[in-house]
């Protein structure tokens, strides 16, 4: 009757080694990606605007286990600079935040002066063809 215990021991040892096999699963989360998309942006009414200040629209942000909505607010404008606000964007097969942020603007003189080497090179380095300057494009 010895051998009986023995077999039904061993059944019962690899039925809990096979259940532990099964319930193993490699879940791999890239830092910042969430699975769940964001919920589309709130209509924020903007208050009256304000002199010197730069609205930086509300937000859907990630908790760690849902999504928080966070209400925009008026921020000090800095001179020379544009505020481009974050976003949600699709990345590797899920949804990443990106911060928005301050950037240098392009200066009006630069933009002229860009516009300018174009049109020397599309009318040959400063010449300026015949009847071209009296329609002020040289």
């Amino acid at each position: 009757m010895k051998p009986i215990p023995f077999v039904l021991a061993a059944l019962v040892a690899v039925a809990a080694v096979s259940s532990v096999h099964a319930q193993v699963s490699v879940n791999i989360n890239l830092p910042g990606l969430v699975q769940i998309a964001p919920p589309a942006p709130r209509l924020e009414r903007v208050p009256s605007p304000q002199m010197g200040q730069v609205w930086v629209p509300g937000s859907w942000q990630w908790s760690g286990r849902d999504y928080a909505w966070h209400a925009g607010y008026w921020q000090a404008a800095r001179p020379d600079q544009t505020f481009t606000p974050g976003r949600w964007m699709r990345a590797d097969g899920g949804w990443r935040w990106v911060e928005g942020g301050w950037q240098q603007a392009e200066r009006r003189e630069e933009r002229h002066g860009e516009h300018r080497d174009r049109d020397d090179e599309r009318h040959g380095n400063g010449h300026c063809p015949p009847g071209q300057a009296k329609k002020g494009r040289c």
